[in-house]
């Protein structure tokens, strides 16, 4: 009957295994950290970002007043408002603005679909919500 030694603690063999079991649970301790990173971050920054939930009415003409609802969407957070079509972003005038709404005027723009996009700092978002001006 032949005895087959354990590996030596120092030898090539122990040494790759004990290596790639470190790999193994630093990769999964790396996996773990961008996982909470990911649970705990969107209301860490989503929290005094200005979002877009509504605009009413939904259509208009040019120079109509359009009410944009939502929140955060004071100064100097929301620091302009544009429609926004595939190509160009249209600036509106700003009427009235207050954390929960902003007012606009609908700038001379072709009759279409437009997103509804808030400028902060040097960063134009375009929003989940759309426009439509009439002729």
């Amino acid at each position: 009957m032949t005895h087959t030694p354990a590996p030596s603690p120092h030898s090539a063999r122990a040494v790759e295994e004990k290596s790639g079991r470190r790999k193994h649970v630093a990769g999964f301790a790396l996996l773990t950290a961008a996982a909470l990173l990911m649970l705990w971050a969107p209301p860490l920054f989503a929290q005094n970002s200005p979002s877009v939930t509504s605009v009413d009415p939904s259509s208009g003409k040019v120079n109509d007043t359009l009410t944009i609802t939502g929140q955060n969407l004071a100064k100097p957070r929301v620091s302009a408002v544009f429609l926004s079509d595939k190509k160009t972003d249209y600036k509106a005038t700003v009427v009235e603005q207050s954390d929960e709404k902003i007012v606009i005027k609908v700038p001379q723009v072709a009759p279409g679909d437009y997103n509804v996009s808030i400028q902060t700092g040097n960063t134009i978002f375009i929003q989940p919500v759309r426009f439509t001006v009439e002729q």
